[in-house]
């Protein structure tokens, strides 16, 4: 039998157990370390027994839900790849949206960043890595989610600070940018999240109380208290918050600008909080 055989068969399986079926390709792809072209050679060979068993080991992960980006250890993010596994979510294209936006906002030297919920450290190592004079503290209230985002520092070279704190609790300083993708679904909306989400990924850093907005009211209400005079707070936010989120900023910091800005798939997603000079 040959190879693409395979494919179409177990793929077909995907997709009655609810996932995508491009994802068997992208693992087997990622764990044999081939090209698009070689794996379309391949998909034309003979398989051996021993192919098909990598094959079906696969699938049965990806039918129990896990992510591919977990069964592969990686993911990409700004032009790098992350380890990623249980202890962090797997970032999402949405939030180099989110980096890009810094970075173009922000050209003066020396920033103090602080990243509120780092997780997998995506957020504050692709600014530390764009912006190396910049100051970056990564906090996460997950010693789990610290320590591999510490690896990720590691792996890249990259010198940061890390802090383990609920939002504020174990933060001193002040700083130019504090920024945060924090947990933000609903927990009455958990029926719109992929079952490789929900069944895989931590829902700490997944789901909040008060309708998904909890760690924001508390940035809000807090944050004030840890920013320099001039500062700016960058937020990621669920495509339902355009209006709540920037609802408590406007009511915390009145004297800012609060903007509420699209992703590329024109949903709500970044929310600004600034003096209003760009």
């Amino acid at each position: 039998m040959k190879l693409a055989q395979i494919f179409k068969d177990f793929e077909e399986k995907l997709i009655a157990k609810g996932e995508e079926a491009e994802s068997l390709s992208f693992v087997y792809r990622s764990l044999k370390n081939l090209s698009f072209t070689d794996f379309v050679f391949a998909l034309q060979q003979e398989v051996t027994e021993e192919e098909k068993q990598f094959v079906e080991e696969i699938y049965k992960k990806l039918a129990a839900h896990i992510p591919a980006q977990y069964i592969i250890g990686y993911a990409e993010f700004f032009g790098t790849e992350l380890k990623v596994d249980e202890r962090v979510l797997i970032p999402r294209p949405e939030t180099e949206e989110l980096v890009e936006l810094i970075l173009a906002e922000n050209l003066k030297d020396n920033l103090k960043v602080l990243d509120i919920g780092t997780g997998s450290g995506a957020i504050a190592l692709a600014l530390a890595k764009n912006r190396p004079d910049w100051s970056v503290t990564a906090a996460d209230i997950s010693q789990d989610a610290l320590d591999l985002s510490m690896e990720n520092a590691n792996d890249q070279n990259l010198n940061l600070s890390f802090i383990k704190s609920d939002c504020f609790s174990e933060i001193s300083s002040k700083y130019d940018i504090i920024v945060s993708n924090p947990p933000y679904i609903s927990r009455e909306d958990q029926e719109e999240v992929g079952l490789n989400v929900l069944h895989s990924e931590p829902h700490l850093a997944l789901f909040a109380d008060e309708d998904g907005l909890a760690i924001y009211r508390r940035i809000a209400e807090d944050s004030k208290d840890y920013l320099n005079d001039g500062g700016k707070i960058y937020l990621e936010i669920g495509y339902k918050q355009g209006q709540s989120v920037p609802d408590l900023f406007m009511k915390n910091f009145p004297e800012k600008r609060v903007r509420t800005l699209k992703d590329q798939f024109g949903q709500d997603r970044m929310v600004v909080i600034d003096d209003g000079e760009n």
